[in-house]
């Protein structure tokens, strides 16, 4: 469902290419029943009622929400489809597709009903002759109705198979959604993955065993859709929703051909990675298949990841794999004397994917069957057959920047896993065996626009509440009474980019804006950045340095950051707390942060180096 009541725009299903029409009806009769979620238009960036007023994007609807596609939902009748009509949207900035969650699976036939009533209330709603304050209630309260029905509407008994999406895009370039589920009530249990929508028609399907392993979805959950760098691009959404599938048998005489796609490919090693067998022939008898390593980078660079199940004393199967630089390559690798199946359940836990997208190659039966027995969602091949791997139908995927990436970001993950781990619970400790760096720049042509966005959608850590417009942080950039200071961070594990943004008034001094991305949150970034400007200002100068915070529910536990250095408060005024750091109080340093300032190599903060950079000013 979507919301009528404010989206009166018609077009035709003859504007459509003939096989675009096709492929959106073509898969109707494998679905047996699907969920009616009611999607509408929202912001990534929402801080309403707020941005209403002090976003420069802002655009009112007839009901006063903001418009987030250019030209509204724009309904394309499509009776033969999964979903009886399509949506055109053009996506403004910032803008996602966002519903409640339900898992109450209707027939098609029923979910269809549905649809045409929904549409038929929003007509009556929107085309009602009421007066001009009258209307606008009526039409949010049409809204929130629907959503709410939707939230309490029971769950089936039967759980859906996946969440399916129908998407056709219209433009010469490929484009990636960004898919999450998440629990309400601002909890933190969330599951995200990326859907990659290539020029023409796309259908994707999430598997509900992998949401469902992150979220429960027992309790009120979300769903968004956020499209990555699609600015002013149309797509044409079909069915997004939760489906139930036929399972239908494979025809007498025909193959199955099973199509989904593999995220990790798990190999056996003796005679399938290598010739020979290493406990038997030794290592330096043992020979590398070339066919194998060919099909493992070729793979890799299209985001298919890779690890072992192998019964082998597993100290002398990886130096033999380091010995011929193929270690890398394989993640969580499972080398031991207990069963492959025991072996795949790990790695995919360890993964974070379903059992269905995991391949099993190997040269002996015995094992392949005893795989097959535990777990017969695994694809199994036979090691005679790797060559043929890259060329089938489950390994045909869009090779992007992020799919080259993919193995690094779980080593990554896997490293910072290992390291926090190993500090027994040392938040601090392992913090510091991050090696944050923060970055600081003054603001210039170069990162005016980041920090525009930055300060339209900072919320949790935006300790004054001004949403600036560019025009304004133009004037503050060339004011001789501001230091501005542009934050960047990045640590041993990847680079977060601008991540924070200041401004002083020199002549006082007063810190009168601060704010910083919630990626930075707990890495005691803040800490960091005003321990830096109380030994810039304060530190050999004997002045006070003073700052402003408007306290809000969502950035009241950041801000307590004031408290933990030492700020006092002077008085409050409008909702703005007057703070003071007197000047003889110690500047706290966990020493945890490496400051980097612009055009300068990094050195740690620390307050021999920064009362040297104070008095040579």
């Amino acid at each position: 469902m979507y919301e009528p009541e404010v989206n009166n725009t018609v077009e035709s299903i003859e504007t459509l290419p003939v096989e675009i029409r096709r492929q959106f009806a073509e898969f109707r009769d494998r679905i047996i029943a699907r969920t009616t979620l009611p999607w509408g238009e929202h912001c990534t960036e929402c801080v309403w009622p707020t941005c209403y007023t002090s976003c420069e994007l802002y655009s009112p609807r007839t009901d006063g929400a903001c418009r987030q596609f250019v030209e509204g939902m724009v309904r394309i009748d499509h009776e033969e489809g999964l979903s009886p009509y399509l949506l055109k949207l053009r996506f403004k900035g910032w803008a996602k597709l966002w519903t409640v969650g339900n898992l109450e699976l209707r027939p098609l036939s029923k979910a269809n009903a549905q649809e045409r009533l929904n549409i038929v209330i929003g007509a009556i709603s929107r085309n009602a002759p009421l007066p001009g304050l009258i209307k606008p209630w009526l039409l949010t309260k049409v809204n929130y109705l629907r959503r709410r029905a939707a939230e309490n509407a029971p769950a089936s008994a039967t759980r859906p198979d996946c969440f399916f999406l129908e998407c056709y895009n219209s433009n010469a370039r490929q484009i990636t959604l960004t898919f999450t589920v998440r629990v309400a009530a601002n909890k933190p249990e969330a599951f995200h993955t990326m859907i990659t929508v290539p020029p023409g028609y796309t259908r994707a399907r999430v598997p509900f065993s992998d949401i469902s392993r992150s979220v429960d979805l027992n309790s009120p959950f979300e769903v968004e859709i956020v499209p990555n760098d699609c600015t002013d691009s149309v797509l044409y959404f079909g069915l997004m929703d939760f489906v139930k599938e036929l399972q239908q048998p494979a025809p007498k005489h025909t193959p199955v051909v099973d199509t989904n796609k593999w995220k990790c490919i798990v190999w056996d090693l003796d005679n399938t990675m290598w010739d020979g067998i290493l406990i038997e022939d030794g290592k330096e008898n043992i020979r590398i298949r070339q066919g194998v390593v060919d099909v493992i980078r070729e793979t890799d660079q299209r985001g298919i990841l890779h690890s072992i199940a192998s019964k082998n004393n597993p100290d002398d199967a990886l130096a033999v794999l380091r010995a011929c630089g193929l270690a890398d390559y394989f993640l969580y690798p499972q080398i031991s004397w207990q069963p492959k199946s025991e072996g795949i359940v790990q790695i995919a836990k360890l993964l974070n994917i379903g059992i269905d997208t995991v391949a099993f190659i190997d040269d002996q039966p015995f094992e392949r069957e005893e795989v097959k027995a535990a777990l017969p969602q695994v694809a199994l091949v036979d090691a005679a057959d790797y060559l043929k791997i890259p060329h089938r139908p489950e390994c045909q995927v869009p090779v992007t920047l992020e799919s080259r990436n993919r193995r690094l970001m779980y080593c990554e993950q896997e490293r910072r896993d290992i390291t926090q781990k190993s500090h027994g619970g040392d938040y601090v400790a392992f913090l510091k065996e991050c090696r944050l760096e923060v970055g600081i720049n003054t603001l210039d042509d170069t990162n005016l626009r980041r920090v525009y966005e930055l300060a339209q959608r900072t919320n949790q850590m935006n300790f004054s509440g001004n949403r600036y417009p560019e025009a304004q942080l133009k004037e503050i950039m060339t004011s001789p009474s501001f230091e501005t200071y542009v934050i960047d961070c990045r640590d041993r594990f990847g680079d977060y980019g601008i991540i924070g943004f200041a401004v002083v008034d020199i002549q006082q001094p007063r810190l009168l804006d601060l704010m910083f991305s919630c990626r930075v949150q707990a890495k005691r970034v803040e800490h960091a950045f005003l321990g830096f400007l109380l030994r810039r200002f304060v530190q050999g100068r004997k002045q006070n340095f003073h700052a402003n915070f408007r306290r809000t529910s969502k950035n009241a536990q950041s801000g307590k950051v004031f408290e933990e250095m030492g700020f006092e408060s002077l008085a409050e005024s409008e909702g703005v707390m007057r703070l003071i750091f007197r000047e003889g109080r110690e500047i706290s340093d966990d020493k945890i942060i490496t400051i980097r300032r612009q055009g300068e190599t990094a050195e740690p903060v620390n307050s021999r180096s920064i009362s040297k950079e104070v008095q040579g000013q």
